[in-house]
């Protein structure tokens, strides 16, 4: 067997592992969010919208700064010292300055935001002036929540070096906290307001204990990062030049749905319905994109340190067939029964019928984006492993032009719907914009062979959309046999999961070496 293909299942592994804990935490996310939607509603209470600006907004910073800008900055630089003669004393050293620099920016970050809030909301949620009580609330909750990004900010880093590590455990588990302190701290209420006050303060519960996590994960994995006053150090310099223009590349997506938040603050329940369609056609862009793009940026740096351009276009081709492997039956199944899937899971308490029509509106169209939230996530390594962060930054910024003048237009021409498409349009563009880079530069083509698993894979994925569309359409007759529309939806789901290996295998798209390689801690075929 091949060193190549014992890195490519090796990479795939590992990218499996951090899916499988990511899939545990996230149905406990969605437990999480149907105690908070039963508890808080969506359209009738002020406390849902409320709660939902206040997680969205130190979510954004988040995913933009303190994941995705050190996931891209961060983790190829703390590798490349890790591989050097200095090794883990050097590498440990680089971690503690830009762990006290992250900390610090952040805390100032943090104080600065709280205390211009009051303003702040009149641009975040514009909507809400008309409602004082609802707009003041909103205020309050934020300024709970914002916390929870040097928290994070801190987590990252140390999840960062567990992945440059090659340690993902920890890193895909440490979510999970956030949902039990959630799910403990929101079960025992039952007035919505109330609710909302405690589901904030868990936020900041959550985070403490995250940061801890990841701190504990990392020293068992031998680093020793130590407490250090934040110094401009020529790597931090170094590190903040790359993180800038990554933390720009990385936000496309983020900053399109905050934008489109604004918008929806106009709508009485909107903030409620696109939080809910996020958690299920995010969680393909968790489980997979995350998932391939966490394990292949180191992967991709060791191979061009290397000067293994084998390697590399192996790398990328097995990642991107993976990805779409699990990302195309998930796009076909939000679009062939999105509002079925919203209905059975969360209406209940008060959250309603209508509610749910509305959030199956925005996740059909959510749904046909989902390919391209995913690929994003596995085309930017093949630029932030080169350090070019510039590329992806400016296409972002693109994607961000696209999605405010689409949002702004369909959302005044065909109602709020419009609002997930401008953002699905966006990330497709985003993902032609990168791929032809790619190409122009000769760096990374999919091959033949990706092509034509490429194929196959949306094959066995348009099979599968049309059987559960033909179950959705069927719903009344499923229920008069199983009256539990929440087993019935399950029993479906799970008939589709079922199914769907079959059709792949079948038809070629994956091939049972391929997916014995994929499970096993070395070895396999790789793609060529």
């Amino acid at each position: 067997m091949s060193e190549k293909a014992a890195r490519g299942g090796g990479m795939i592994r590992s990218s499996m592992i951090f899916s499988g804990l990511t899939l545990v935490s996230r149905f406990m996310g969605l437990a999480r969010d149907l105690v908070i939607t039963a508890r808080l509603g969506a359209s009738q209470t002020i406390a849902a919208d409320a709660y939902y600006t206040a997680l969205a907004f130190p979510n954004l910073f988040r995913r933009i700064f303190a994941e995705g800008a050190f996931a891209a900055a961060f983790v190829p630089a703390y590798a490349r010292k890790l591989a050097d003669d200095a090794g883990e004393v050097d590498a440990d050293r680089f971690a503690a300055d830009a762990l006290a620099t992250v900390a610090a920016a952040t805390v100032a970050l943090t104080v600065v935001i709280q205390l211009a809030m009051p303003w702040l909301m009149y641009a975040i949620n514009p909507g809400f002036v008309d409602d004082p009580a609802k707009f003041k609330l909103a205020i309050l909750l934020t300024q709970i929540t914002m916390p929870y990004l040097p928290c994070m900010a801190i987590a990252s880093l140390f999840s960062g070096v567990l992945t440059a590590r090659g340690r993902f455990i920890i890193y895909g588990a440490y979510p999970t906290v956030l949902n039990i302190v959630m799910l403990a701290i929101v079960l025992p209420q039952h007035e919505p307001v109330a609710a909302a006050y405690a589901a904030s303060i868990g936020v900041i519960i959550a985070g403490v204990g995250q940061a801890a996590l990841c701190g504990w994960g990392a020293h068992r994995s031998g680093a020793r990062i130590r407490l250090v006053r934040p110094s401009l150090t020529p790597d931090i310099r170094a590190l903040i030049t790359l993180a800038i223009p990554a933390a720009i590349a990385n936000s496309a997506t983020q900053i399109n749905i905050f934008i489109s938040g604004i918008l929806a603050s106009q709508v009485a329940g909107m903030r409620v319905w696109m939080n809910v369609a996020d958690r299920l056609y995010q969680l393909p862009m968790s489980l997979v994109g995350v998932a391939i793009g966490v394990a292949l940026l180191p992967r991709l740096s060791k191979a061009l340190q290397a000067d293994d351009q084998a390697d590399a276009q192996a790398s990328m081709d097995q990642g991107i067939v993976f990805a779409l492997a699990f990302s195309l039956p998930a796009a076909a199944a939000l679009l062939a029964m999105p509002t079925y899937l919203i209905d059975a899971l969360f209406t209940r308490g008060a959250f309603t019928g209508s509610d749910a029509a509305a959030t199956g509106a925005l996740l059909f169209h959510y749904g046909w984006g989902v390919p391209a939230f995913v690929l994003l996530r596995i085309l930017q390594p093949a630029f932030f492993a080169r350090q070019d962060t510039k590329t992806p930054m400016r296409f972002s910024l693109i994607s961000v032009a696209v999605n405010i003048a689409l949002g702004v237009a369909l959302f005044y021409a065909i109602g709020f719907p419009g609002i997930a498409m401008a953002t699905s349009i966006a990330a497709w563009i985003t993902v032609c914009q990168m791929s032809a880079s790619l190409m122009r530069r000769g760096v990374y083509r999919p091959s033949a062979r990706a092509w034509s698993k490429i194929a196959r894979i949306a094959g066995a994925s348009a099979v599968l959309g049309g059987g559960l569309a033909l179950a959705a359409h069927f719903r009344g007759a499923i229920e008069d046999v199983i009256p539990a529309k929440e087993i019935g939806v399950l029993l479906i789901c799970t008939a589709g999961g079922a199914l769907y290996p079959v059709l792949l295998f079948a038809s070629g798209g994956l091939t049972f070496a391929e997916a014995k390689a994929a499970l096993r801690r070395r070895g396999g075929a790789a793609l060529p």
